[in-house]
């Protein structure tokens, strides 16, 4: 008899829930419908799945569940408002919906639907967040640098806006989608950030949301291709992907860059995202996404690394896109350039003092000047903030090697 752990059924649970939740949306017009269909299918996986063995297509099974779940609900429910519930049942026809020849995938259909510009960038970028990568309140808190309750606030106010207001599920006419592009960028960016650089758990790397980020990233290619931000995230994500073999150590410890083995480094995904890199130099649009494509591009050459170079794409980089995160990394490239002096005295100017990065960053920068006991409390601060266990251990093992 077939002995599923629940760790296997957690897997699928992950990898699987903003497809399933992208298609109940589509068939159902609702999304709390759709997200509670779905928690009730992976229930029913729960109690079903260990004994009977993973089905054939998981996937597939969740949707059929989930639909025939959401369907009984509604029927119940006829009663209290018959039309409503009728209505919904004839969205599960399997009838196309509009723009379905436009944008032929489930997920980035509800992308697009959810960056609704009656919503907030923010609350676009959260709920796309929520329901697509499959992420919790916690991870899209740490992504937002604020606290659990206040992303819990915005993600159910956010819901309470498409109701209130009606906002229809559907992709926008080709004409609107340009207008749309800006959150659709940034939630591929941020899911693949969480994959990149787990904000929570025991592993550095969520390798499922990186490969679900840039496959979002290639089919928006594929869809936009004469939006240059389109073509430098995916040269982006590319060209930092490549480097993930090489991100960790045997025994999963953080690796940083300029200790990793080049040679694990993937030399396709490098040499596809540089031509990208430079096809959108020939353009002359630069915008934030090309210019950190940019910069990884020349990370990815040498060594020695061309910290001059870096240092000039950061200051464009600040000039056109201005954020407190880009300073912090602009320092980081300063500190190469004209030393960690300078870099202190402009990453302490920065109003993040709730970012764990920004600390480890200060705690660098001191040891290198010699300031330990300063050091360690920076460390200090970065190892209370971090909530990845990996990047916590790295920060630990710094700490301990100063010297006090």
């Amino acid at each position: 008899m077939p002995d599923l752990p629940a760790s296997e059924i957690a897997r699928v649970f992950r990898a699987e829930y903003g497809r399933a939740v992208a298609v109940l949306v589509r068939l159902l017009g609702d999304i709390d419908l759709a997200e509670e269909a779905v928690q009730d299918a992976f229930t029913a996986a729960v109690e079903r799945w260990p004994a009977a063995g993973l089905p054939p297509s998981p996937a597939g099974w969740i949707i059929t569940t989930a639909r025939n779940r959401a369907i009984d609900r509604l029927r119940r429910e006829a009663s209290r408002d018959d039309r409503h519930a009728q209505a919904a049942l004839l969205h599960t026809s399997g009838a196309p919906v509009e723009g379905e020849d436009v944008v032929p995938d489930d997920r980035l259909r509800l992308i697009f639907t959810c960056c609704h510009p009656a919503l907030s960038i923010g609350a676009q970028v959260a709920l796309t967040l929520r329901l697509l990568g499959g992420l919790s309140t916690a991870e899209i808190a740490h992504a937002f640098l604020v606290p659990e309750p206040t992303m819990a606030q915005r993600l159910v106010r956010a819901k309470g806006k498409i109701r209130e207001a009606r906002i229809p599920y559907r992709v926008p006419h080709e004409a609107e989608l340009p207008d749309r592009l800006r959150a659709v960028l940034a939630v591929v960016y941020l899911i693949f950030n969480e994959g990149y650089a787990a904000s929570s758990g025991e592993q550095l790397v969520r390798e499922d949301l990186s490969a679900e980020a840039i496959r979002l990233g290639r089919l928006l290619a594929e869809l936009m291709p004469d939006e240059p931000e389109v073509r430098g995230l995916l040269a982006l994500l590319l060209l930092v992907d490549s480097r993930r073999a090489a991100r960790t150590s045997p025994d999963g410890g953080l690796v940083l860059l300029a200790d990793q083995d080049r040679a694990l480094w993937d030399t396709e995904l490098i040499e596809e995202g540089q031509a990208i890199v430079r096809d959108c130099l020939r353009g002359n649009q630069p915008g934030p996404y090309q210019l950190q494509a940019a910069i990884n591009a020349v990370h990815s050459d040498g060594p020695p690394t061309d910290w001059v170079q870096i240092k000039q794409l950061y200051d464009q980089l600040l000039a056109i896109a201005p954020s407190p995160i880009i300073a912090l990394h602009r320092a980081v490239a300063v500190a190469e350039v004209d030393g960690p002096t300078t870099a202190l005295a402009l990453v302490d100017d920065l109003d993040l003092s709730q970012y764990h990065v920004f600390h480890a960053v200060r705690a660098d920068l001191l040891r290198r000047l010699g300031r330990d006991a300063e050091a360690a409390a920076a460390y200090d601060a970065a190892i209370d903030r971090v909530g990845n266990a990996s990047e916590r251990d790295f920060l630990r093992r710094r700490r301990s090697a100063l010297s006090i």
